[in-house]
């Protein structure tokens, strides 16, 4: 037994001692060659240790802001102070602001795409709208007639007996008792033997009753007669219809008093009420086309002849005319009347035309942005504009923007928020906007060539919000942000166009390669 046992022990102790051997020759090496590899590389220990202390105080110097309010910038984590959230940290955008700016905002093109960001490039143009104008018919007021009592007296017979009836010129449409009248009658009577012996007096008393508007023809049917007539007849002097009727059967009326209202309706006015806002998009001439509520299907087409030249101080309006046939007395006073204009601003010239969904408007500031040009990755730049009158979905640009740029139509409140949570410019941050200034620099520019070069390539420069050259004063006046340019730089841009600004003079070898037109500096 004894035997077996030691013989079954010697195996088990020679399977540890190579364990073992397996195990520590292995680890001594490594030890080694470790201790050899990291004994010359000291150094490097060294700089590893430096860029942990460097990256922890990396980790210690971020900045801490409010996703509500990015205008709060703290050196730690804690509560916004204003809506008491937590705080995130803010990436570090001081490379992006050295290389885009600090009015810039960079976008990927997978944001691109989320954003659903669209572009077009700003072009010159005649900014049409259509007008939409309110209005009613009424009468045509130069076809009206107001028909008075000429001399005193009682109506007898009346042929009118309710108001808008037809009626032709010559017509009857009443008659009058008047002493006064009788008595005129007798005095030509009287006069009628002096006719030839005293033919000034005969006239006097004929020339009365013409006063009284009796005709030619009743006045000679009363000398004919040889005796006064006792009712007189009153006459329509227009083909119309009665609008308003003032008397009634037995009525006693004064000279001077009023019977009827007479209105030829073959032509009536059609009046529209344009706002103030509208104004300058109308002119006299212009077509419109309108229709008539009472008449569905039909359109009617016109020319404005006529603006009315004040606006009325409680409706804020000025009426807009037209002069319509009127076949079929179709259109009556009073009914309603829709009409659009389609026309150009006045002035008919190309204007810088932008949609409405490019511009973000506060009510005192319209944002644009702008794609900067040569960008590795799309980026946007904030900038204010002053915009014209509204074109129906565009916005005529006054000021800010040049022809050719590139800006941002859809998307841009997105544009917006990415700028507002970076702090930059945005529409509700203008903490960048407290640094801009104005400065004006003389430079000899002739024509319009110089014009579009100095505005173009000064745009281009970081920091310049906004360029004019005026050609008739000889300046260049340029909106830029003092924190980041310079005016010695904007001189300094001028000079390398082969352009005189101040007193930095052009390049020599870029004022050689200007055109001809614009040596004449």
């Amino acid at each position: 037994m004894k035997t077996e046992e030691k013989n079954k022990t010697k195996p088990r102790k020679k399977f540890r001692k190579k364990e073992i051997l397996m195990i520590a020759v292995p680890l001594i090496a490594g030890l080694f060659f470790g201790w050899l590899f990291f004994h010359g590389s000291g150094g490097e220990t060294s700089v590893s240790a430096i860029q942990t202390v460097h990256n922890h105080e990396s980790e210690e110097a971020t900045i801490w802001t409010c996703s509500m309010h990015p205008q709060i910038r703290m050196d730690h984590p804690g509560l916004c102070p204003i809506c008491a959230m937590d705080l995130i940290p803010l990436e570090n955008t001081s490379q992006d602001t050295e290389l885009y700016g600090a009015d810039e905002i960079q976008l990927s093109e997978s944001a691109m795409k989320l954003a659903d960001v669209q572009t077009i490039h700003v072009n010159r143009t005649y900014p049409d709208k259509q007008v939409l104008l309110l209005g009613k018919v009424t009468a045509d007021e130069r076809n009206i007639t107001e028909l008075t009592a000429r001399f005193g007296g009682r109506i007898e017979k009346l042929f009118v007996n309710f108001t808008g009836q037809k009626v032709h010129k010559g017509e009857k449409l009443a008659t009058i008792y008047s002493p006064d009248l009788v008595t005129a009658q007798r005095e030509l009577l009287e006069t009628l033997e002096y006719k030839l012996t005293n033919p000034e007096f005969y006239n006097a008393t004929r020339n009365k009753l013409k006063l009284w508007d009796l005709t030619e023809e009743q006045i000679t049917a009363i000398e004919e007669l040889g005796e006064p007539q006792s009712f007189f007849d009153v006459l329509s002097p227009i083909s119309g219809t009665v609008t308003m009727r003032h008397v009634a059967l037995g009525d006693y009326v004064k000279e001077g008093s009023a019977l009827f209202q007479v209105i030829d309706l073959t032509k009536v006015w059609i009046m529209f009420e344009a706002y103030e806002s509208d104004l300058p998009w109308i002119s006299l001439g212009d077509k419109i086309t309108y229709t008539i509520q009472s008449i569905p299907g039909k359109q009617f087409k016109g020319r404005i002849d006529f603006i009315e030249p004040f606006i009325n101080p409680k409706t804020r309006v000025s009426m807009v005319r037209i002069e319509q046939r009127n076949p079929g007395l179709k259109l009556k006073p009073g009914m309603f009347a829709n009409g659009v204009i389609t026309s150009r601003i006045a002035g008919n010239q190309k204007d810088l035309v932008i949609p409405k969904t490019a511009v973000l408007w506060t009510g005192k500031r319209a944002v644009v942005y702008v794609k900067s040009p040569g960008r590795d990755q799309p980026t946007f730049q904030y900038r204010e504009i002053t915009l014209g009158p509204a074109a129906g979905d565009f916005y005529v640009v006054a000021e800010g923007l040049n022809e050719g740029e590139e800006i941002a139509v859809n998307g841009v409140f997105k544009i917006d928020a990415a700028a507002q949570l970076a702090g930059k410019s945005s529409m509700m941050n203008m903490a960048q906007g407290a640094n801009m200034e104005e400065v004006k620099i003389a430079s000899p520019v002739v024509c319009g060539i110089c014009k579009e070069t100095i505005e173009k390539g000064l745009m281009k420069e970081r920091g310049v919000k906004h360029v004019n050259v005026d050609l008739d004063t000889k300046l260049v006046t340029v909106t830029f942000n003092s924190s980041q340019i310079s005016t010695g730089a904007i001189r300094r841009a001028i000079s390398m166009l082969g352009y005189d600004a101040d007193e930095v003079p052009a390049d020599k070898s870029v004022y050689e390669n200007l055109p001809a037109c614009c040596k004449e500096q």
